[in-house]
């Protein structure tokens, strides 16, 4: 079966969906939490460093960001050769991504506290889009404010909710209708 796979982002971690379609009908292939941290203080880099002094601040994030981005290409791998084992072909990946940021640089990212937070926001995201990528997945970056635009695809995914039982709270949906989008698309 040819798949999708879906992912929303949070701090830290992601929702990940994988879909297909068998004689037509909508077949979750996959739902889990993707561990996007190795340590707790790099759910939040900008925050773990924001009292350090300039270098220690700007080091201590670089290491957070290749930790993330390490853990997003290895949990994307995982959940490519999963889904190989069940003998599915993903070629695409649906990421719900946010608003750009300005290039702003560490210190201007930790001069600001609402910085903080909106590059931290950004980062999760990013990374598990560019994993796509390094996995040679067809990137769909779904902005997540548009997801009200594919209606009729979400009463799809709803109704999908009844067949797989719990957990299947909003994480879930928008992870799988990320996943529909791509699927639709590629």
């Amino acid at each position: 079966m040819k798949v999708a796979l879906g992912l929303k982002a949070h701090s830290g971690w992601a929702a990940l969906v994988s879909l297909g379609r068998q004689k037509g009908a909508l077949v979750v292939s996959t739902r889990r939490r993707v561990e996007l941290v190795d340590e707790p203080w790099a759910k939040q880099p900008y925050h773990a460093a924001e009292h350090l002094e300039p270098e220690p601040a700007r080091q201590l994030v670089a290491r957070g960001i290749a930790m993330t981005r390490r853990r997003a290409v290895a949990e994307m791998k995982a959940a490519v050769a999963d889904e190989r084992q069940k003998q599915n072909t993903v070629k695409a990946c649906g990421v719900l991504v946010g608003a750009s940021m300005p290039p702003w640089t560490v210190d201007e990212i930790l001069a600001v506290h609402f910085r903080m937070h909106k590059a931290e926001g950004v980062l999760f995201r990013e990374v598990l889009a560019n994993a796509a990528t390094e996995c040679a997945l067809t990137l769909h970056a779904i902005p997540e404010k548009q997801l009200n635009a594919h209606a009729r695809l979400s009463r799809q995914i709803t109704a999908l909710g009844a067949t797989v039982g719990p957990p299947w709270g909003k994480d879930q949906k928008d992870a799988a209708l990320a996943a529909l989008i791509a699927l639709e698309h590629d």
